[in-house]
């Protein structure tokens, strides 16, 4: 049909075969941890010849990089499919649970994203961007909640994360920590939305 838009064949080909190399290398980073991704193991795993791979990607690091990149992008869907509740304490208990299971359910993707666990790799600016989003999303919707101060995120941020990194260290696939978000939950609010709440009446 004419005035109808080609398709460009090779790139759809080309963008196929990324993706293929990122579902391997986060099947390896899965079984094996992060440290484990090879690029030989990855090409042997696709059916590709090693140096063919660089084609794709310049190093392992671009991989780790676009992996990066990848799971944020699926954290900040989450967040933006998120109904978020009108009540304060409903709402951080919603953002603490969706960042605490978003971890458990992918520890190697959560080991990627939130901890050092490469210690000679830095997502690109590009990719880094990605993250900043996923904070500044999280502070926006922390303010809707009352919660508006710098040290009050950075207090929120560690009892969150440390709740997701306990459950991933000490019970994979279980629920022991994930069952105290609500009692810490109210203990945060507790500590910062009743004072601010105080405060207001003075």
């Amino acid at each position: 049909m004419s005035g109808s838009p080609s398709r460009d064949r090779r790139a759809e080909r080309r963008e196929a075969t990324r993706t293929e190399i990122l579902d391997a290398a986060w099947d390896q980073a899965r079984e094996q941890g992060l440290a484990g991704v090879s690029l030989r193991d990855i090409a042997a795993t696709i059916g590709m010849r090693p140096p063919s791979l660089y084609w794709y990607f310049d190093s392992k690091h671009a991989i780790y990089d676009a992996m990066f990149a990848m799971g944020n992008r699926m954290l900040l869907d989450r967040i933006q499919e998120q109904e978020w509740p009108e009540d304060p304490r409903a709402m951080l208990g919603s953002m603490a649970r969706l960042f605490v299971e978003f971890s458990a359910e992918d520890p190697a993707r959560a080991q990627l994203l939130f901890q050092r666990t490469i210690p000679d790799f830095e997502p690109t600016p590009e990719s880094y961007a990605l993250a900043i989003e996923v904070v500044e999303q999280g502070r926006t919707a922390l303010g809707r909640a009352g919660v508006k101060k710098p040290e009050h995120f950075d207090l929120w941020t560690a009892l969150v994360s440390g709740i997701a990194s306990q459950q991933i260290a000490n019970d994979p696939g279980g629920d022991r920590w994930e069952r105290l978000i609500d009692d810490a939950v109210d203990m945060f609010a507790d500590h910062v939305l009743a004072k601010r709440a105080v405060r207001s009446k003075r």
